[in-house]
């Protein structure tokens, strides 16, 4: 393995054929690189089985019409893609990327409906998002950043462009000594981290935003699920910044985050409490059985 994701060994799945990693290249003048025309996927495979592999699968499609354009697979035939690229790469506990873009062709300016749309898998070995914050409690900065009107951009797509102001949050987080960052919305309702839905603890109840302006992500989808067959009351709606100092305990959700507690939000602390640690334990026994 290389120093660099361009530079590995293995396989990647490429517009229905297994490359080697290295050869798995695109034109300069690739339509998605300009203008941002590509949609993705980030999925976690545990003990050989992709967690809602489907579910990903029909995101991803579903994403690309958002951005108008039609991904040239079908469900079945990513699914088929995926199960090679762990194969090919011999991995059962990795982390799966599907990504589908508009490349190269007769148009290069705003519009590109002449241009090919093509289809890659590639999958790795990936730890904890977080590293060792996924024990002790992530620290948040707060980001400078809102994510946008949904009459602005398609808030229900998982599109590279939404995630320009989510990497500058992420930079100055990180500078700051931080994991990561928490976004507010257009409006100045909490919304997420940069790449993780949030969820708050209160009173043995949790409370998360409304997903009406972000991603409504499957891992929290998942969460919810779980809370409510262990009789949790679980809130959605819009929570206000002055709210933080309220809430005793936080956590995000992610494919690449699983579940990670979060100890602190600016000038705010969070306990990893025992609701925290029982919904980590409890998400861990469900992707895995």
């Amino acid at each position: 393995m290389g120093n660099g994701y361009d530079d590995r060994d293995g396989m990647i799945w490429l517009d229905g054929k297994l490359v080697k990693w290295r050869d798995a290249q695109v034109h300069v003048l690739t339509h998605a690189m300009h203008y941002a025309s590509s949609v993705f996927e980030g999925e976690r495979a545990y003990n050989g089985k992709i967690f809602k592999s489907r579910e990903h699968s029909e995101r991803l499609i579903k994403s690309g019409r958002l951005i108008d354009f039609d991904v040239p697979f079908s469900v079945d035939e990513i699914e088929a893609a995926k199960s090679k690229a762990l194969a090919a790469n011999g991995l059962m506990d990795a982390y799966v990327r599907a990504l589908a873009w508009r490349g190269a062709g007769e148009d290069m300016g705003v519009a590109s409906a002449r241009n090919p749309v093509h289809l890659a898998v590639a999958v790795w070995s990936w730890g904890n998002y977080y590293g060792d914050a996924k024990m002790k409690g992530a620290k948040l900065d707060i980001a400078k950043w809102r994510r946008p009107d949904p009459a602005t951009a398609p808030s229900q797509a998982k599109a590279a462009g939404l995630y320009m102001i989510a990497t500058m949050s992420k930079h100055t987080a990180e500078a700051k000594g931080c994991s990561d960052a928490m976004m507010f919305d257009y409006r100045g309702y909490i919304a997420e981290a940069t790449g993780a839905n949030i969820f708050f603890v209160k009173d043995g109840e949790v409370h998360t935003p409304l997903a009406d302006a972000f991603l409504n992500g499957l891992t929290r989808q998942t969460v919810i699920e779980m809370l409510t067959q262990k009789g949790i009351n679980i809130i959605e709606r819009h929570i206000m910044p002055d709210e933080l100092e309220s809430f005793e305990q936080c956590w995000l959700t992610g494919t690449a985050a699983e579940i990670t507690p979060v100890g602190e939000i600016g000038d705010y602390s969070f306990e990893v409490g025992a609701l925290t640690m029982d919904v980590s334990d409890s998400y861990e026994k469900l992707v895995r059985a």
